[in-house]
């Protein structure tokens, strides 16, 4: 099982639908793929028409064990998506009050970790959809990867939000002694603006290699899949940001099976 997480301390960069197009690709490829929403606000379950105010088993449930996990309580999560092979763990905004909940409890930094564990067997992918915020929910994204996904928008607060993520992850890696690879993935690109262009000459100077070397393009066929509740990649599969989420898809593969 590879697992890998998309986060960002800033909202509205592009990690839900980052999300969904490698997930919808690596089913096309016959692979088995679970993706994780662990975002109170819930836009990936809400993508594939799940209600995160009204749904009976969510990723909240897994974390109302003071840190333990019932066996089977991560298969009942599980609900299918319009991609054969594609499922997903819902979100609940009950999540929302995790912190304040949990914050006094030992072993929760570990739950989704325990979580996926027991369903090893069963997935070849997990992809793990983050909240915008330090807190139990990212450290739990964090913990359970394997490879990070930094998706950022190519504009000047979006860089600096990068900062700030990239500070974090140096801080959890110290604290937990364990080395998280990450790609930064430039998204929402639009060649005909200086804000664009500034943007990402900057991120190549601050992260060089580390930078994926293509940009996902502002595409409005994304926001047309959102709305019909599809994969990208079957509602376009020749649109521009799925090709470049195509190229994405198969640097980040080079990269794991060379792991």
């Amino acid at each position: 099982m590879h697992v890998w997480a998309v986060a960002n301390q800033k909202g509205g960069v592009g990690k839900t639908t980052s999300t969904v197009c490698l997930a919808g690709l690596l089913g096309e490829q016959g692979h088995k793929v679970l993706m994780v929403d662990l975002d109170p606000h819930g836009s990936l379950t809400s993508y594939f028409k799940y209600d995160p105010d009204d749904i009976n088993l969510s990723v909240y449930d897994l974390f109302m064990h003071e840190g333990k996990v019932p066996e089977d309580l991560p298969k009942d999560i599980i609900v299918p998506t319009c991609q054969p092979g594609v499922d997903l763990f819902p979100a609940s905004t009950a999540l929302a009050t995790l912190e304040r909940k949990v914050a006094t409890q030992g072993g929760m930094g570990l739950v989704i970790s325990k979580s996926l564990a027991t369903l090893w067997d069963q997935y070849q992918y997990v992809i793990i959809d983050t909240p915008p915020i330090l807190g139990v929910l990212m450290i739990n994204a964090l913990a359970a990867a394997q490879k990070l996904l930094i998706p950022v928008q190519t504009e000047y607060l979006a860089v600096k939000g990068l900062e700030r993520m990239t500070h974090t992850l140096s801080m959890v890696m110290q604290s937990t002694k364990k080395q998280l690879p990450f790609t930064i993935i430039p998204t929402l690109y639009d060649r005909r603006t200086h804000a664009s262009l500034n943007a990402l000459k900057k991120i190549r100077e601050l992260y060089g290699e580390q930078v994926f070397a293509e940009c996902i393009p502002v595409d409005t066929r994304f926001r047309d899949a959102s709305e019909s509740g599809e994969m990208p990649s079957q509602s376009d599969p020749d649109g521009r940001g799925v090709r470049v989420y195509r190229h994405l898809l198969n640097a980040l593969l080079k990269t794991a099976s060379a792991a």
